[in-house]
C-alpha cells in the first residue's frame, strides 16, 4: 500500500514538474511585456536577438539565465519570480529563439 502511494505521489510530482515549454511559458508570463517577438521596449539595443546578444557578450543560456536571475543594468532581477529552475528555462529557450531567429 506505502509503494502505491509513493508511486502515486512521484508519478503526480512529475506530472507537475517545469517541462521543456516551461520556458516558453515563464517568459510570456514575466519577459514579454519589454521582450515581445525577442525585441526590447525599454533599450531597443539590447534586444534578444543574436547578433545584440553576441555584441552584449552574452554567448549562451546561462549568459541569459544569470542575466534573468540577477538583472542587469536597468533590468531588474527575476530570480525569485521564475523559481529554483526557471531561470535556466528561460534561458535556454530564449537562446533557442535567438538561434532561429524568433520564429512567429
Amino acid at each position: 500500500m506505502v509503494n502505491k502511494f509513493f508511486s502515486f505521489l512521484l508519478s503526480f510530482l512529475l506530472l507537475i514538474a517545469p517541462t521543456a515549454s516551461s520556458g516558453e511559458q515563464l517568459f510570456n508570463q514575466y519577459c514579454i511585456g519589454c521582450h515581445i517577438n525577442g525585441g526590447n521596449i525599454i533599450r531597443r539595443a539590447k534586444t534578444l536577438k543574436l547578433a545584440a546578444l553576441q555584441k552584449n557578450g552574452i554567448l549562451d543560456a546561462t549568459a541569459i539565465s544569470a542575466i534573468a536571475t540577477q538583472g542587469k543594468g536597468s533590468m531588474g532581477a527575476y530570480g525569485a519570480l521564475l523559481g529554483p529552475d526557471g531561470a535556466d528555462a528561460v534561458g535556454e529557450w530564449v537562446w533557442q529563439q535567438a538561434l532561429t531567429n524568433w520564429p512567429s
